[in-house]
């Protein structure tokens, strides 16, 4: 549920995956895997909450909303 947020929330700046990939300096088949449902580390998540410009338990609070 987290990378389909991170999917929307990068689509939303109109940033491609190899755009967002940039940014972070993580890869671009790792951003991929993320958004495919790939669970990333904290750290990752920190890094990618930050070049979209918003708190890691942002990320956190979509999936909550998601879950039941």
């Amino acid at each position: 549920m987290r990378g389909k947020r991170i999917a929307q929330l990068r689509k939303g700046m109109g940033w491609t995956q190899k755009e967002l990939s940039e940014v972070t300096g993580l890869s671009r088949g790792y951003i991929a895997a993320i958004e495919a449902g790939k669970d990333p580390g904290i750290r990752a998540l920190a890094v990618i909450a930050e070049a979209l410009g918003i708190k890691v338990s942002e990320l956190y609070e979509a999936v909550r909303q998601i879950t039941p």
